[in-house]
């Protein structure tokens, strides 16, 4: 397994957010960044690559042992398939991307009523992109991205039913659609392919809970467990980095209209959710983050830097306990 650096959930501080007044970074530097912190790869948006020496930065990272991942988005097959050829060129083995379709907090209401007919648009596309991905071979990792569940997720890589296809483990993610992390990746144990590395810390609110970046290691996930899984079922995979975003994610799991269009669940399933989110739940308080009250984007930027060094010296102290647990057994 090999730690890497993403731009998201440090976007102020990166330069990629709509409001930052600093210059964006570049596909070099954010690779310079990865290696000054001890990290063995990136994840960068084909946005970073524009006027990149991409032959050079392929160079650099196979001298360095790092990993390339790309970054896409959505399930139209065409720029899905400019990024499985940018991913190509530059050696990277997997390109990640999103379907959306619902709001973040696993809000699928705007939806209502279409999401089936959403899902058939998404393997559709998704399975023309993994076919190309597998003539490249590259792999094609969709992102449990606040929108799909896990039930879908299995669907469509037994769909597409395709090596070159499987899931990007957002770690926090889960409890956006009601479900409990470590038996989320579990789940998907079989399809996993990438890993996006993100905590919560957990407020209870009168319509469910919302969901509030925390420092990797401060929040509710237990990434030891997790380390445990990716072990069993993919032992090399590559993990990035991202912090949660700079807004809190409310998930309204207490409203009747929130569960029309999911999985049908049971009980226990539920149950176990609100366990889980009442026995983590932080103190009632102000969950705000400087961004949402209005910080300067001095603030905000030194805030991303604390939250993301408190994260780097957690998981790379976990990282070396883990592997030294494993030699001794």
């Amino acid at each position: 397994m090999k730690l890497g650096l993403a731009v998201y959930g440090t976007t102020f501080m990166m330069g990629i957010h709509p409001r930052s007044t600093r210059q964006r970074i570049t596909a070099s530097q954010l690779l310079e960044q990865a290696t000054g912190y001890g990290l063995q790869g990136i994840e960068l948006p084909l946005s970073l690559l524009e006027g990149e020496d991409t032959a050079g930065l392929t160079r650099q990272a196979k001298t360095r042992g790092q990993y390339l991942v790309v970054a896409s988005g959505g399930y139209d097959p065409k720029p899905l398939k400019e990024a499985i050829e940018a991913a190509a060129r530059l050696g990277a083995p997997t390109v990640r991307t999103v379907v959306g379709g619902a709001d973040f907090g696993g809000d699928r209401r705007r939806m209502a009523g279409r999401w089936p007919s959403f899902l058939q648009e998404v393997l559709s596309g998704l399975g023309e992109a993994a076919r190309a991905a597998e003539q490249a071979g590259v792999v094609l990792a969709v992102e449990n991205h606040q929108d799909l569940a896990s039930e879908e997720l299995l669907w469509l890589c037994q769909e597409i039913g395709s090596p070159y296809f499987g899931i990007t483990l957002d770690t926090g993610n889960p409890l956006a659609t009601a479900e409990e992390p470590l038996d989320f990746a579990r789940r998907i144990g079989p399809h996993l392919k990438h890993v996006h590395m993100k905590d919560y810390w957990i407020y209870m609110s009168d319509d469910g809970y919302r969901l509030v970046r925390s420092p990797l290691g401060q929040g509710v996930v237990d990434f030891a467990a997790l380390l445990r899984v990716f072990e069993e079922y993919c032992p090399k995979v590559n993990m990035s980095m991202e912090l949660g975003a700079l807004e809190a994610r409310h998930t309204r799991v207490l409203c009747e209209d929130y569960w029309q269009d999911y999985p049908q669940r049971s009980a226990a399933q539920l149950a176990n959710l609100l366990r889980f989110a009442q026995a983590n739940a932080r103190p009632t308080g102000d969950w705000r983050t400087p961004f949402e009250k209005g910080a300067p984007e001095e603030d905000i930027i030194a805030y991303e830097q604390r939250q993301f060094l408190t994260s780097l010296s957690y998981l790379q102290n976990l990282l070396q306990t883990h592997y030294s647990a494993s030699q001794t057994m």
